[in-house]
C-alpha cells in the first residue's frame, strides 16, 4: 500500500471512530433535557474511558500517532460523558465506586508496566494484552441482546446504524493493524468485525417488524476502540 493510501486509511479510521464516540453525546443530551439518567447505566461511559485510556497508553508506547490521537479524543469525550452522568444520576455513591475501581485498575497497570521501563517489548506486550481484554469484553456485551433477538425472532431492538458503523470502524482498524503488523490491534478488531457481521445477519434472518424499537430511539452502547 502506498504512503498516500496508508495516510488516507489512518485518517478516515480516526474520523469514523471519533464520530462513533460522539454517539454518547446524544445520550447525554437526553440526560440533560430530562435532568435525569433514568434507569440507564453509566458503566458504558466508565468502560469507554478505561478502554480509550489503555489504548492511549499503548499508542504512546508504540509511537503510533493515529492510535494516540483517536484515544486522546475518546478518553476526553468519555470522561465528559462520565461527569454528565454523575451530575444527573441519583445513585452517585455507587457510580463513584464503579469509577474508582476502573481508575484503580488503570493506575495499577500503568504503575506495573512503568517498572518494566528497561524491558520495552514486555511493557508493550502487557499493555497490549490489557487493551485486548477490555476491548473483547466490550464486544461480548451485546451477546445478551443477540440471544433476545433470536428468541423473539425480531431484530427491532438492534441499532442498525451503530452496528453498521461499528463494522466499518473495526474493519478499518483491522486493516491498519495488518499493515503495521500489530496483532494487538488485529485481534480485537477482527472479533469486532465478526460480531458486527453476526448482528447484521440477524436483520436478514429476523427482519424487524418496525424501525421504531428501542435500538432506534436511544443507543446506549459504548465504543470499544
Amino acid at each position: 500500500m502506498s504512503a498516500v493510501a496508508y495516510e488516507l486509511l489512518s485518517t478516515t479510521a480516526v474520523i469514523s471512530t471519533v464520530f462513533q464516540f460522539l454517539s454518547g453525546a446524544m445520550i447525554c443530551r437526553k440526560y440533560i433535557q430530562k435532568k435525569s439518567t433514568g434507569d440507564s447505566s453509566g458503566v458504558p461511559f466508565i468502560c469507554g474511558f478505561l478502554s480509550c485510556s489503555f489504548w492511549l497508553r499503548y499508542g504512546v508506547l508504540t509511537e503510533e500517532q493515529s492510535i494516540v490521537l483517536v484515544n486522546i479524543i475518546g478518553s476526553t469525550l468519555f470522561l465528559i460523558y462520565t461527569l454528565i452522568y454523575y451530575v444527573f444520576t441519583v445513585n452517585k455513591r455507587a457510580f463513584v465506586r464503579q469509577f474508582a475501581f476502573v481508575l484503580a485498575v488503570l493506575i495499577a497497570v500503568v504503575v506495573y508496566t512503568n517498572r518494566l521501563a528497561d524491558q520495552r517489548d514486555e511493557m508493550i506486550r502487557i499493555t497490549g494484552i490489557f487493551c485486548c481484554i477490555v476491548t473483547v469484553c466490550f464486544f461480548a456485551a451485546p451477546l445478551a441482546t443477540l440471544l433476545h433477538v433470536i428468541r423473539a425472532k425480531n431484530s427491532e431492538s438492534l441499532p442498525l446504524p451503530l452496528i453498521a458503523t461499528s463494522f466499518l470502524v473495526s474493519l478499518q482498524w483491522l486493516i491498519y493493524g495488518i499493515l503495521i503488523s500489530d496483532s494487538f490491534i488485529q485481534i480485537p478488531n477482527f472479533l469486532g468485525c465478526l460480531l458486527s457481521m453476526l448482528q447484521l445477519s440477524l436483520f436478514v434472518v429476523y427482519p424487524p417488524r418496525s424501525y421504531s424499537g428501542q435500538g432506534y430511539k436511544l443507543v446506549e452502547q459504548a465504543v470499544p476502540f
